[in-house]
């Protein structure tokens, strides 16, 4: 098969062999992206210097530059409590407050707020009327962070204990000027379910493989984490804070960041704790967000890119990758439409030998996915949290089937939202799913 193509590229014209060439790409896009990630990560292991992973000291107390946590929440009786009390009791740093940006709440939030004040006087908020989403509430918040630096923290997320201490290493040296935020490595708590073990396996992928990656190849990376996240309050200015309309903020705004020439950084070394959707309606809709929101960074940045190519070198690959993969999304949907509707044809006509030969190659096909997807997990569950998540690769199956179909689906169906809101039509505004108790878990 493979000579067959490359006899019909030497007997091609110009066109054509651009066009099959282009074609191939789009075909072996998800087993070149493994490989690719899996290579990066690898670099990133043993090839990149200057990694931080171990390298961090403690800061004595009255040399730690002042820190802002804040919590966006709305509607969040349910965590908020535990999660302050947790960031009081056992973060191992001195100067730092929590500023709790009450967006709009109609529960009991803003009563558990005014209760811990009385026991945690660095604890203050601000109450926002109307919910207009986390970007707002976050762009108000940082004009009354006393901190120059700010830490976003979801409700239902809890950092290690060393966070801080290991966040502010990054931003200490010289060298470290230009560095914008740093993001850390996010974990799955709540694993009691299927769904939950198999997004731990999703997320130490993405986190463990993808970003190492991006930080061997341009020391930088494409999106923040918006549930923990340490941001320099000047870059926060500079661009003009959290784009209030976007689908995903965070993905929106580490795009800024390198736009302007600062630089995102990834701390595989710091370890955050947070709840994921556990029912598939709320993992879809989280999903259909993430991918409006890669596709509005991606349209937002277009012209830039096409324009000013030079300026905007060091981001090139980023912009590379975001356009291969919404043309794959598309790709993939439509051959699946076309290749599904055929197999139906050849059903009811009664051609049952094309049916198991269609059936065989797309075997073939999906055999040599899997198996990118596989060396790309290994990679990512050796590399992360020192292999200790080999346990969950019996869900890796579960993961890539679900990844690898539903979001070419998401991305598809959210570019035309996408593009509304670039037009000037789109809203920031979402609602969490439900929330747990930790202590429940």
């Amino acid at each position: 098969m493979f000579n067959v193509f490359i006899d019909s590229i030497l007997k091609a014209t110009w066109g054509q062999t651009v066009g099959n060439i282009f074609l191939l790409i789009l075909c072996l896009y998800p087993v070149i992206g493994s490989f690719f990630w899996f290579a990066g990560a690898l670099s990133y292991r043993f090839l990149k210097t200057n990694k931080r992973d171990t390298d961090w000291h403690e800061i004595p107390a009255d040399q730690q530059p002042m820190i802002t946590i804040m919590i966006p929440a709305h509607n969040e009786e349910v965590m908020i409590e535990e999660t302050i009390t947790y960031l009081f009791e056992q973060l191992n740093y001195s100067n730092f407050e929590i500023l709790v940006m009450n967006d709009g709440s109609t529960d009991d939030t803003g009563a558990i707020i005014t209760r811990l004040q009385q026991k945690y006087p660095r604890l203050r908020t601000v109450e926002i009327l109307k919910n207009k989403g986390k970007a707002h509430a976050f762009n108000i918040g940082m004009y009354f962070a006393k901190g120059e630096y700010i830490l976003s923290n979801d409700a239902d997320t809890i950092p290690e204990p060393d966070a801080l201490m290991k966040y502010m290493n990054f931003f200490m040296r010289d060298r470290d000027m230009n560095t914008s935020a740093v993001t850390a490595n996010m974990d799955v708590q709540n694993r009691s379910s299927l769904l939950g073990k198999s997004q731990t396996v999703e997320f130490t992928s993405i986190v463990g493989v993808i970003k190492r990656s991006q930080t061997a190849i341009n020391d930088s990376m494409y999106a923040y984490s918006g549930a923990n996240t340490l941001y320099k309050k000047d870059f926060l200015i500079d661009v003009g804070g959290f784009r209030q309309n976007r689908a995903t903020e965070d993905i929106s705004i580490a795009w800024d960041h390198q736009m302007i020439g600062a630089v995102p950084r990834f701390a595989p070394n710091v370890i955050f704790h947070m709840n994921v959707p556990e029912t598939l309606r709320d993992l879809y809709k989280q999903r259909k967000r993430w991918a409006q929101g890669g596709t509005e960074v991606w349209l937002t940045n277009i012209k830039k890119f096409l324009l000013h190519p030079i300026e905007h070198r060091y981001q090139i690959s980023m912009f590379v990758d975001s356009t291969l993969s919404i043309i794959w999304s598309f790709f993939f949907t439509l051959t699946s439409i076309a290749f599904l509707a055929t197999m139906g044809y050849f059903l009811v006509t009664g051609d049952f030998e094309r049916v198991i030969h269609g059936i065989v190659i797309s075997f073939i096909f999906v055999t040599f996915e899997l198996f990118a997807g596989f060396m790309q997990l290994l990679a990512a569950l050796l590399l992360d949290h020192h292999g200790i998540k080999l346990k969950y690769m019996l869900f890796a199956p579960l993961y890539m089937l679900f990844y690898w179909m539903v979001n070419p689906l998401t991305v598809v169906m959210t570019f035309i939202p996408a593009l509304k809101t670039i037009l000037g039509f789109g809203s920031g505004t979402w609602v969490s799913p439900k929330r747990k108790s930790l202590q429940k878990k």
